[in-house]
């Protein structure tokens, strides 16, 4: 399989980071470290989820985009949303009123990424059916894609093997406009994104060479420009380009918005952590038997978002509202989707395993570090307080029999080395300061922390 570089949606600033802690104790892979006194993010480890830049307390993390300056290169401008973006306007603000906002900011043609989904329901039911791995576990949030791949590489084989709604809604936009007479170079598609995690699938989609939307945008930022555009009373009707949508689409990116199609043999679980505990579980036969599992990062599904601007509880209160107003997919005519080939475009190429939390590639090798690790938390005390700049013990044990780290590094075996004489205060202040910098221990009144946390 080819081997294609590494992209990460999220980046550091370091100007802004005061090595705090919050993004390292927050991480599910526990991809960062504490060095210089600022994050340092591994990029194998990392997933996408955004936790680190939910959890910063001086927005040293951010996420780049593409600017809305790139419409002028296309002649056909598309805008991909998924619905939860209609759910962070006040309901004063009609999805009419947002359709023609997206219109004046140079859009020419709008999709919501969720229709037609009954395309997309049934091609995951049918790989359910005929699967022998059970259960299922959606493909739908990229974060659990890739931390699956990473830290449960045996569960790769359980997960379905479709592509994201952002990725059929673009197919279909081209389709439609070739099928007009449009040129592939003249279109343009951008998908508005709830998160990181999916702004990097679409950089380097997994189980596919090359994604077919080609810009991105922050949902926060097209948010705002659109508030600045937006009108107080619809002039034009866009209902017809909502013809496709349905309840199910608009519920879809939510809890159980997959699950509920699966009746009693499904599952849904919202929050990296929770993912986590139930994929350790998964691993050891502790599930029950179930055909389908539904697993989202963020809490309350992609309403929670870390790209989005509104409070999560509103977002879904609003979309179930919304979701009242249209049929559900069964009762759409999708012919004249099915007729554009986009059927045969939704399976994703296998997904490989990335064997990143192995200690070595030979696993002779890897069993010797992991019962070196062991010997190194004997003498650790087991405290995880992130004073070495690791997020825990294990995790400092494991840098050790990497080479990246020091047994010196443990603040609390520092302390009795200094009074075995085993190092000199020196050594003890070069240690910490690899961590946390030279100035760190200097008194500041203003450094973030205690009143000035910022929450």
């Amino acid at each position: 399989m080819k081997v294609v570089e590494k992209y990460h949606a999220i980046t550091v600033d370091t100007d802004k980071c005061t090595g705090c802690t919050h993004c390292m104790k927050s991480c599910p892979t526990e991809a960062i470290r504490i060095r210089g006194g600022v994050a340092k993010i591994n990029a194998d480890r990392c997933v996408d989820c955004g936790n680190c830049l939910r959890a910063c307390p001086v927005d040293a993390f951010y996420v780049e985009h593409d600017s809305l300056e790139q419409l002028n290169k296309y002649k056909y401008r598309v805008v991909l949303f998924p619905s939860v973006m209609i759910g962070q306007f006040p309901e004063t603000y009609t999805e009419g009123k947002i359709y023609e906002a997206l219109l004046k900011l140079g859009f020419t043609h709008i999709f919501e990424v969720e229709q037609p989904i009954g395309l997309l329901i049934d091609e995951i039911k049918q790989e359910v059916k005929e699967s022998s791995h059970k259960p299922m576990i959606s493909s739908f949030c990229p974060a659990i894609v890739r931390l699956i791949q990473s830290r449960y590489p045996s569960l790769v084989e359980n997960i379905v093997p479709v592509k994201a709604p952002h990725d059929l809604a673009a197919c279909h936009a081209i389709e439609l406009l070739a099928k007009e007479g449009a040129k592939r170079e003249e279109i343009g598609t951008f998908y508005v994104s709830p998160c990181s995690a999916k702004m990097a699938a679409v950089k380097r989609p997994m189980g596919e060479e090359v994604s077919a939307v080609d810009g991105l945008i922050k949902m926060s930022d097209l948010y705002n420009h659109i508030m600045r555009v937006i009108e107080k009373e619809e002039k034009t009707d866009t209902a017809p380009l909502r013809k496709n949508l349905t309840l199910d689409g608009i519920l879809w990116s939510l809890p159980r918005g997959e699950a509920r199609h699966f009746k009693r043999n499904s599952m849904a679980v919202d929050g990296i952590h929770n993912v986590v505990k139930i994929l350790e579980r998964m691993e050891n036969d502790e599930v029950p038997e179930l055909d389908f599992l539904e697993l989202k990062s963020c809490h309350q599904g992609c309403a929670g978002g870390i790209l989005l601007t509104g409070n999560r509880f509103l977002t879904v209160e609003r979309l179930q509202k919304r979701s009242k107003r249209y049929p559900h997919a069964s009762s759409i005519d999708i012919s004249a989707v099915s007729c554009l080939g986009i059927k045969d475009k939704m399976k994703a190429e296998p997904i490989e395993p990335r064997y990143v939390f192995a200690l070595d590639t030979d696993r002779l090798k890897a069993l010797d570090k992991m019962q070196k690790v062991e010997r190194i938390l004997c003498q650790l005390p087991g405290i995880d307080c992130g004073g070495c700049g690791a997020p825990n013990c294990h995790a400092l044990a494991e840098d050790m029999v990497q080479g990246k780290a020091k047994m010196t590094d443990c603040v609390f075996l520092q302390n009795r080395y200094l009074n075995e004489n085993k190092i000199t205060i020196e050594k003890a202040t070069k240690n910490l300061e690899k961590a946390w910098g030279k100035n760190r221990f200097d008194a500041d009144c203003n450094r973030r922390g205690g009143r000035n946390e910022g929450f």
